[in-house]
């Protein structure tokens, strides 16, 4: 992979280098730059986070993400670049492709450096969000605006600290929902590590509770610590289970399974959507299963679910990945249907990885129940 790293960052450089006009120095200080960029980003792929001050996150493992985001547009913008000279070679003289050769290059490093820049911004600030209604057949009028707030793949980790996590607490927290789901995703380092980062979770409020589901990144960061630790903090961990909330005069079931890969960590932990409905009330109003990856539909649908909320996704977080999340899941955000199953997938509301959101905003989503007409 290294390997394959350095290729790519040499590729950029033949390409875009001597057409960008810069003199011999110039050319110098962008492969430096390159080679620089080539040996941060490993860095930042197997940082973990470190106990740290009110400060943050180390320098070096900023610079690293940051230049893994910039690495990443500058990429695909330099391909497409190629793409496009080819086309123009074929119907345009020498003498304008040579000069398109040109201005084209500072065209590539303008908009990786723009949709960096803007993807810091977007990252960083306050998650907007989201409302959506799900209408539910046969809900019954008191479950009717019935809401629960969602928050999924925040990542505290490196670059995600304590701060961050206080602005998702009170944003969600001005909602007053009445429950509210974390699908997954919390966490990207271990319980000594982060504790006192994830700690604000203590304060979210919701009338029946903070229901949690783990995802695929609380197995690399041990899962069993974090569910002991989470439910410390008040939060109600759902592993292949279910609570009843008695909601007026209705019944609603909020279901909640373990990642869809968990049992290539632990055999014990195999998803299953059937068992986490098992022995519910039949004469349930709604019942809504939370499940991190959006994958886990198809057996949810057969178990009898009526809404799915899912994560995993990050909607790409940036693009143009966003057009390849399909490939791997089968919705990669917003609302979707399979056959009677509503399914949400949030774009996630941190990030992982570069602190970049570029054309896949970071949301806090609040799903309100309505009867179906």
């Amino acid at each position: 992979m290294l390997g394959l790293l350095g290729l790519l960052h040499v590729y950029i450089g033949v390409r875009l280098l001597p057409a960008l006009s810069i003199g011999v120095t110039g050319e110098v200080i962008g492969a430096l730059l390159l080679l620089a960029s080539w040996v941060l980003i490993p860095m930042g792929l197997t940082a973990r986070s470190r106990q740290a001050d009110e400060g943050g996150a180390d320098t070096l493992v900023w610079t690293a993400l940051i230049a893994m985001g910039l690495f990443s547009s500058l990429f695909v913008c330099t391909l497409l670049r190629d793409v496009a000279l080819l086309i123009a070679a074929l119907f345009t003289p020498v003498v304008a492709t040579t000069r398109f050769q040109e201005t084209s290059a500072w065209i590539v490093v303008g908009a990786a450096v723009f949709a960096t820049l803007l993807g810091f911004i977007n990252a960083r600030r306050v998650a907007r969000v989201v409302h959506v209604d799900v209408p539910i057949a046969n809900l019954p009028p008191a479950l009717h605006g019935f809401s629960i707030a969602q928050i999924s793949d925040v990542h505290v980790g490196p670059t995600i600290r304590r701060n961050y996590v206080e602005g998702i607490v009170a944003a969600v927290n001005r909602l007053d929902a009445d429950a509210i789901a974390i699908t997954g995703d919390l966490v990207d380092g271990s319980v000594r590590e982060l504790a006192s980062h994830v700690e604000p979770l203590s304060q979210l409020r919701a009338k029946y509770g903070t229901f949690f589901v783990t995802g695929n990144h609380e197995y690399y960061s041990g899962e069993r610590a974090w569910t002991k630790e989470l439910r410390r903090l008040g939060v109600r961990v759902l592993m292949n289970e279910h609570v009843v909330v008695d909601h007026g005069d209705a019944k609603l079931v909020i279901a909640g399974v373990t990642d869809f890969g968990a049992h290539h960590f632990d055999p014990v932990n195999r998803s299953d959507p059937a068992a986490a409905l098992a022995d519910a009330p039949a004469d349930a109003g709604a019942k809504i299963l939370l499940a991190h990856q959006p994958r886990s539909a198809p057996e949810a649908a057969a178990a009898g679910f009526d809404l799915q909320l899912s994560g995993h996704t990050h909607g790409g977080q940036f693009w143009p990945w966003n057009f390849f999340v399909r490939f791997q899941q089968p919705f990669t955000a917003g609302l979707d249907r399979l056959g009677s199953l509503w399914i949400y997938t949030s774009r996630g509301t941190g990030y992982w990885g570069p602190p970049k959101r570029f054309g896949a905003p970071s949301e806090i989503t609040r799903i309100r129940l309505v009867v179906a007409h």
